[in-house]
């Protein structure tokens, strides 16, 4: 079904982190006018916040993030189950039994990224696939090319809840990336969602030569 154009609005402020009418105008072929009156219509529903900068000269422009209820029309995948499965595990099997359940987690998720990835020779290969399959699971992952690095970007967490209870997933991705990514480049992560940062971001680099290249 063709989003409506307040849905596409949501969108681009959850994978942007803020936008303004100049940008929703652009992209999707509106006026600036009808641009400001749907930013203006879901910051009064409580979807959007805002808040006004000044970059260069002139007035300051006004600019929209996703508000809490916003971030509502994201949700967390089957959030208050896995919670509290999560805490049953922890109190009625112990801390070890919690560490073997997002061990084998981490196993079959490396597993089943290992043979998406399969042919992939660059590191450019490797992200483009490695987006696709995180994105059909619900992260709106997407990649960029720097000057000497690559950013490989998580703009939503469908697991956050889970995460937020138990950062053992968090840690436990980290380690699959590194893995699947190969031993010659370094993947650190520079946002954090847990951190209260709008999106996960991780920085890679050839560690060989200090410069990412193909």
């Amino acid at each position: 079904m063709k989003k409506n154009s307040g849905q596409q609005i949501l969108m681009m402020a959850k994978m942007r982190g803020e936008v303004d009418a100049h940008v929703i105008a652009t992209e999707l072929k509106m006026t600036k006018e009808g641009a400001r009156q749907q930013l203006v219509k879901l910051h009064e529903e409580g979807l959007l916040e805002k808040c006004s900068k000044c970059i260069g000269v002139g007035r300051p422009n006004t600019y929209y993030s996703l508000s809490a209820q916003g971030m509502a029309k994201f949700p967390d995948t089957h959030a208050d189950i896995t919670v509290q499965l999560l805490k049953s595990v922890k109190s009625l099997l112990g801390e070890n039994a919690l560490e073997l359940l997002i061990s084998d987690r981490e196993k079959s998720t490396y597993s089943r990224y290992a043979d998406r990835l399969k042919g992939a020779k660059t590191i450019e290969d490797k992200l483009r696939k490695l987006s696709k399959v995180r994105s059909e699971e619900g992260y709106m992952a997407e990649w960029k090319k720097m000057d000497n690095s690559y950013l490989f970007i998580e703009n939503h967490c469908p697991i956050c809840a889970a995460a937020t209870e138990c950062q053992q997933f968090c840690r436990a991705e980290l380690k699959n990336f590194k893995a699947l990514l190969g031993p010659d480049l370094t993947v650190e992560r520079i946002q954090h969602i847990l951190a209260d940062e709008p999106r996960c971001v991780y920085k890679i680099q050839d560690q060989t030569n200090d410069s990412a290249t193909d």
